[in-house]
C-alpha cells in the first residue's frame, strides 16, 4: 500500500500535488457545510463557534502555533531523517512556492481542517474520536509511526485549546502559524540548498 501510494505520488507534478491539496480542502469544506446543516440545530450555534474579539487568538492561539513549530524543529534536529519521511510530499509543494501562495495555502488548510473536525466533529463527537479520525485523514502518515503519532498528538493538542478557549479561530490562528512557518522553513531549506548546489556548480565550471 505504502508503494502503490509513493508511485502515484511520484507521477503526479509538483503542481497536480498543488492542486489535489486544495480539491481535499474542498471537499472537507463541503463536508463541514452538510454535516453543520444536518448536526446544528440553526445557523447562530454554528456562528456562536466563531469570536473574532477574543484575545486568546493572540495570548493563546499564536503562542500554541510558535510551540508546535518550536517542538517540531527540535523533533526534526534529533530525531534520524527517516522519522520526518512523509514522501516528499510537503516539500515538492512549499519548495517552489512564493511566500504569498504559501500564505494561501496555510489559510485555506487551517479554516477547511478546523471547521470540520473542531467545529464541526469535534462540538458533536468529542476530542477522542475527532483526533483519531484527524490523524487517519492524514494518510500518508499511516505508513511513519512517528509522523502518525506526532499528527495524533496535535490534534489532541489543538482540539484542548478548542475545549479550553470554546472559539474556532483560536484553533484556525494556531492551525495557520504551524502550517504556514513550516511551509516556510521548507522553502528557504530547498532554496538554500539549490543556491548551494548552483554555486558549487560555478566553481566546477571555473575550475575546468
Amino acid at each position: 500500500m505504502k508503494n502503490k501510494q509513493a508511485e502515484l505520488i511520484k507521477q503526479l507534478t509538483d503542481k497536480q500535488l498543488l492542486q489535489n491539496l486544495f480539491l481535499t480542502q474542498i471537499i472537507l469544506l463541503t463536508l463541514a457545510f452538510f454535516l453543520g446543516i444536518i448536526l446544528f440545530e440553526d445557523r447562530s450555534a454554528f456562528f456562536d463557534l466563531f469570536n473574532l474579539n477574543d484575545l486568546n487568538i493572540l495570548l493563546i492561539g499564536v503562542p500554541a502555533g510558535a510551540l508546535v513549530v518550536v517542538l517540531d524543529i527540535i523533533l526534526m534536529k534529533v530525531t534520524p531523517p527517516s522519522y520526518q519521511d512523509d514522501g516528499g510530499i510537503n516539500e515538492r509543494i512549499f519548495s517552489h512556492l512564493p511566500y504569498s501562495l504559501i500564505f494561501v495555502v496555510a489559510t485555506v488548510v487551517a479554516v477547511s481542517e478546523e471547521l470540520l473536525f473542531r467545529g464541526v466533529l469535534q462540538t458533536h463527537f468529542g476530542l477522542l474520536w475527532t483526533s483519531i479520525i484527524f490523524a487517519a485523514v492524514h494518510y500518508r502518515y499511516l505508513f511513519n509511526w512517528f509522523l502518525f503519532l506526532n499528527v495524533l498528538v496535535l490534534s489532541f493538542f489543538i482540539g484542548f485549546l478548542y475545549e479550553w478557549t470554546d472559539n474556532i479561530i483560536v484553533t484556525i490562528m494556531a492551525h495557520f502559524l504551524i502550517d504556514f512557518i513550516l511551509g516556510v522553513l521548507i522553502r528557504n531549506k530547498k532554496q538554500k540548498e539549490l543556491g548551494k548546489k548552483g554555486g558549487d556548480l560555478n566553481e566546477s565550471s571555473a575550475k575546468e
